[in-house]
């Protein structure tokens, strides 16, 4: 993709994220709920076994109050011999169905947590194919204006926590809300009298989740995003450590990074306030609704009321019900974090895409490589950049667009590309509108080679190869040469099963734009484009490769895009731009004749080379 050139005025780069815009999570919940309902049958699978090992863990209390009331009644009952009258086959009967109840209600439980654990990593398998289809129909402006940390963030921090909360939160906070449910009216049955007192610390403690849970979801909005921000800026410091450390700027980017990590800091520790604030609460509650339930039930078993069996069941189940609450807090807490960072993720797959292919579409099956600029229009922005370019360029035909930083010459390219909408005007390759052709389709008919190389983790034949996967060693060997980069691949220690990356630095920079423009010979396109693609490269080495260009341009329709203008002199047409027009064009004694920009700005190179050969 080229995005060199883009007005100041055109793009603006938002650095920070509004923390103050507004959140909707009543949406995201609804989107989330609706993703999760693909899987209803998994769902269905873990509620059941939920209930189950609900039911199983309600009955253990009043099979626990028989066995005390069983032995109560045995030591109350002594004889005047001194023996305790115990029914101990009762007791081994109840103990026995304890350990089958606690059993099954393991079993269950395990149940749960594995279909669990398959429906969040489903969900979250399927957002991330999701972004990842996604993100190869954003169009290029997407990347322009925004950093790549900051998209790595929504991708990994933001699906993990989402993750994590569904895998472990979501089971959790539905279990612990049934036990609150089914304690609440097992107690009911006991005494409803100590039920209130209990309810009531249970309902304040609800309360007390509810309303520090509505405002904790700023605190971890405001913590992911200063998370993505501070991703952003590490990755953009990492790449740019030579550009650092050349402009003595280690300090002022040391305290950039220390002024995000400080907010990262900030954000972080009031979500974590927030979320372990709420315990200490909640027990508080428990504690002393769990005083005055000892103290009201010591009297009613003393007044008969109530067995000792009973009081004792009682005491569980409001332990099973205050217990879930202050999971259920973190959960809810949890919850609301994994909701912000879902909203993030979401704000990907709801960008707006490229405009679709056209549904009755075009190919163009021998591609000549004719191509016409009718009157286009183009702006990032509101205002237009390019206000009617008109050009018309012949199948096999050399152009070269040299102009000023800024002139538009990227541009130009990328609406070639389609890689931006036109805001007016038409684009035709052998006479066909570029909208009327897939844009798999029209990309195939390029070769491309921009200044800045590209490579990716593998073996150099597989890079060379990248362009055409069909193709064989020996293409890939024949197109190294015609870059003149055969040589010094054999000099490495493994050839061409060399494994090299983007960031290899064994590879010079010189020898990586090598394999991008052999990479680009491989393709054998009919339409090429070079993007200043022997920048990189020594005078030598410029010579050679300039040879195998010719070579290749020979017959196909090229476009160069330079700033030497020594590099285009045999070029059949040069387009000079300026402020977003074609304001020259013809070749290069033509252009040089007239006196005007192309002029001025060879002279001006040529002087500047013949000050150099002086010093």
């Amino acid at each position: 993709m080229l995005n060199e050139e883009k007005s100041t005025e055109a793009v603006s780069f938002d650095t920070e994220m509004s923390v103050e815009k507004a959140k909707d999570a009543k949406k995201t919940l609804k989107r989330l709920i609706k993703l999760l309902f693909n899987q209803k049958q998994k769902i269905i699978i873990v509620l059941f076994f939920a209930v189950v090992s609900l039911v199983f863990t309600m009955t253990a209390p009043l099979i626990f109050s028989k066995a005390i009331n069983v032995i109560y009644e045995g030591i109350k009952n002594v004889s005047l011999s001194g023996v305790f009258n115990i029914k101990f086959d009762v007791i081994k009967e109840l103990s026995l169905l304890l350990i089958a109840i606690y059993l099954l209600s393991s079993l269950s439980n395990f149940i749960q947590q594995h279909v669990m654990a398959a429906v969040a990593q489903t969900l979250v398998l399927n957002i991330r194919k999701d972004i990842s289809e996604k993100l190869s129909r954003i169009p290029l402006k997407y990347y322009d204006t925004h950093k790549k940390g900051e998209i790595l963030s929504k991708i990994s921090n933001d699906l993990e926590k989402v993750s994590d909360t569904l895998q472990s939160g979501m089971m959790q906070f539905i279990t612990a809300v049934l036990t609150i449910i089914g304690s609440v009216i097992l107690m009911f049955s006991i005494n409803w009298i100590l039920t209130l007192i209990a309810f009531l610390t249970i309902i304040l403690g609800v309360a007390a989740t509810s309303i520090i849970g509505k405002k904790s979801i700023k605190y971890f909005t405001n913590r992911q995003e200063s998370l993505g921000r501070f991703n952003g800026q590490i990755e953009e410091y990492f790449t740019g450590q030579m550009i650092i450390k050349t402009f003595n700027m280690e300090e002022e980017a040391t305290k950039t990074v220390e002024t995000s990590n400080s907010k990262l800091y900030s954000d972080e520790k009031k979500a974590q306030f927030i979320t372990f604030a709420i315990n200490p609460l909640i027990r508080l509650m428990n504690q002393i609704g769990y005083v005055l339930v000892a103290a009201l039930g010591a009297i009613f078993v003393i007044q008969g009321r109530l067995s000792i069996g009973l009081i004792q069941a009682f005491f569980q189940y409001v332990d099973q019900a205050s217990e879930p609450l202050t999971e259920a807090a973190y959960i809810l807490n949890s919850l609301q974090a994994a909701i912000a960072s879902l909203e993030r993720v979401f704000e990907i797959l709801d960008e707006e895409e490229e405009t679709p292919d056209a549904a009755n579409y075009k190919t163009i099956s021998n591609p000549k490589g004719n191509i016409s600029f009718e009157d286009v229009k183009f702006g990032y922005g509101k205002e237009l950049i390019l206000t009617g370019i008109d050009l018309e360029v012949k199948a096999g035909q050399k152009v070269a667009i040299v102009g000023p930083t800024g002139a538009g010459k990227t541009t130009l390219i990328n609406l070639l590309m389609r890689f931006y909408e036109l805001n007016g005007g038409k684009i035709k390759i052998d006479g066909i509108d570029i909208t009327k052709l897939k844009r798999g389709h029209l990309r195939s008919l390029f070769g491309m080679v921009l200044q800045d190389s590209w490579l990716f983790d593998g073996s150099i034949k597989d890079n060379i190869s990248y362009s055409r996967e069909a193709s064989t060693t020996s293409e890939a060997h024949q197109a190294a040469k015609l870059a003149s980069a055969d040589y010094f691949i054999r000099t490495l220690p493994h050839g061409y099963d060399t494994v090299i990356n983007d960031e290899n630095s064994s590879i010079s920079q010189g020898q990586k734009q090598l394999l991008c423009i052999a990479r680009a010979i491989l393709a054998n396109p009919c339409i090429l484009i070079l993007d200043e693609a022997t920048s990189s490269v020594d005078t030598r080495t410029e010579l050679e490769i300039q040879n195998a260009m010719d070579n290749l341009m020979r017959g196909r329709t090229s476009f160069i895009i330079a700033h030497r203008l020594s590099t285009i002199k045999n070029a059949d047409k040069i387009l000079v731009m300026d402020k977003g027009n074609i304001v020259e064009q013809g070749s290069h004694d033509e252009l040089l004749a007239k006196n005007g920009l192309y002029s001025d700005i060879y002279n001006s190179q040529f002087a500047r080379s013949i000050t150099a050969k002086a010093l």
